[in-house]
């Protein structure tokens, strides 16, 4: 699909000046990208794909906030349980002022012709699959994090994405805030020097983290499409805390790893350039909150980073998490000979950096990183399980909107990302089920343990 790189603006004052053709030569496009140039001033009609809590706490009011200027609305909501689809028609008309039609599912969804796009905030181990569903149907797409939880599922999805030239974000929104690009810059134009090392943590204490108690209890088989939920997993009887709490339960979700560190780890491979780790080890376990969960509570990885045709250059990421004890917070500490970079303070220091007298004393010369502030406006990273419009979701919900209404693949969280991501937290969670270290098999791109492909 032909990328519009003029502003909209020029096109139409060129066409007043002098009629669509002199519009089309001056930009330099062919007569066939009219009819989408036309299109550039239409209403972009999107469909939701699950009315989750994500999606009613965080991307509703991030697309509200910005649908009027782009020209953007929400037509369709599809969700195979009763009471959400219920739940997501009224809200959302609402808010919009408008009818919006209620799909008990997917294929219903795509039955409406003038659909242009959708948001997918379903479980996690269904956004690869609604991902392919949605291109397949020739629509743009923003689809929630974790992308995927197998690497049969990530092939198959960006496989299908990029034949399709559509239009696709996924959920890391680190990658729409101003201080995270201000970073990857100083990384990336070398003024940080190599890193070294990365310290990542995510704690909370929360038992009710991810659980849906008093749901569980009044939710029927009934009221779902069950089979539709299972996608691709195996066959499994009907379970009402897999439907809610399935964030708790693995071959559901990874958990941790899906959850949390999908956001951290992402900010690794966009400032270092590097695809995904090249080894990983994991440990952990459910220690204090034991309500028959089979996802742990604590769970602690070490990714090796680097060159995979050097293994003497690289760097460790150090990922730790926990439910039962917040102190230590949300962390993502960037280390080098120089200093480091704390994300959550969005500061650049020469703390720990190499001083004039250690360094004398082997012949070299101090390295020390200047004092500097990533982000005047710097806040912290939300913790909370809901998020809610904050700055950095509704920036990158709006930069998805843009790309959309341009046509541009170059969003600020592309497939690429979203692959990446995913061989990451496949690597976590192979070496934490099986007990040995992880790798990537390059040729083939699986992630293997033992000598074996890792597979549910």
């Amino acid at each position: 699909m032909t990328e519009v790189k003029k502003d909209r603006r020029e096109f139409l004052k060129l066409s007043l000046m002098g009629g669509a053709g002199v519009a089309l030569s001056a930009m330099g496009m062919p007569a066939s990208s009219y009819a989408r140039i036309i299109g550039a001033n239409d209403r972009v009609n999107v469909g939701v794909v699950g009315f989750s809590d994500r999606f009613r706490q965080a991307l509703m009011p991030c697309f509200m906030g910005n649908r009027k200027e782009l020209n953007f609305d929400i037509v369709a909501v599809s969700d195979i349980w009763n009471r959400r689809r219920e739940e997501g028609k009224a809200a959302l008309e609402k808010e919009l002022g408008h009818s919006v039609q209620a799909c008990m599912n997917n294929d219903e969804l795509y039955k409406i012709k003038d659909i242009d796009a959708v948001m997918i905030a379903t479980a996690d181990f269904q956004h690869a699959f609604h991902t392919i569903e949605a291109v397949g149907n020739k629509k743009d797409v923003y689809c929630e994090k974790p992308f995927a939880e197998t690497m049969e599922d990530a092939r198959n999805a960006l496989k299908a994405v990029k034949a399709s030239g559509k239009v696709f974000q996924v959920g890391t929104q680190r990658r729409s805030g101003p201080s995270y690009h201000s970073a990857a810059k100083f990384i990336q134009d070398g003024k940080f020097g190599p890193i070294t090392m990365v310290e990542m943590t995510w704690n909370v204490n929360q038992p009710g983290r991810w659980r849906r108690p008093e749901l569980t209890k009044s939710i029927k088989e009934s009221d779902v499409d069950w089979q539709r939920f299972l996608c691709t997993r195996p066959k499994d009887s009907w379970d009402p805390r897999k439907y809610l709490e399935y964030r708790l339960f693995w071959p559901y979700s990874s958990g941790i790893f899906g959850q949390w560190m999908t956001h951290q780890i992402d900010t690794v491979h966009w400032f270092s350039g590097l695809k995904h780790p090249r080894s990983a080890v994991a440990n952990g376990g459910i220690y204090q909150w034991k309500d028959g969960r089979s996802n742990p509570d604590t769970l602690t990885a070490v990714f090796d980073y680097g060159p995979s045709n050097d293994p003497s250059n690289g760097f460790q990421v150090v990922y730790s998490s926990r439910f039962h004890n917040s102190a230590g917070g949300t962390k993502e500490l960037y280390y080098s000979n120089g200093g480091m970079i704390d994300m959550s303070t969005n500061k650049i220091s020469p703390t720990g950096g190499l001083r004039e007298r250690e360094a004398k004393e082997m012949g070299m010369q101090a390295n020390l990183l200047p004092e500097m502030d990533l982000s005047k406006t710097a806040a912290a990273v939300e913790a909370g399980a809901n998020t809610g419009g904050d700055s950095t979701t509704y920036a990158h919900v709006r930069n998805w909107m843009e790309c959309v209404r341009k046509q541009d693949v170059k969003t600020n969280a592309p497939i690429e990302a979203a692959y990446s991501h995913s061989i990451a937290l496949i690597m976590g969670t192979a070496a934490y089920r099986t007990g040995l270290k992880a790798t990537f098999d390059e040729s083939k791109q699986d992630v293997v343990v033992g000598g074996k492909v890792f597979t549910l």
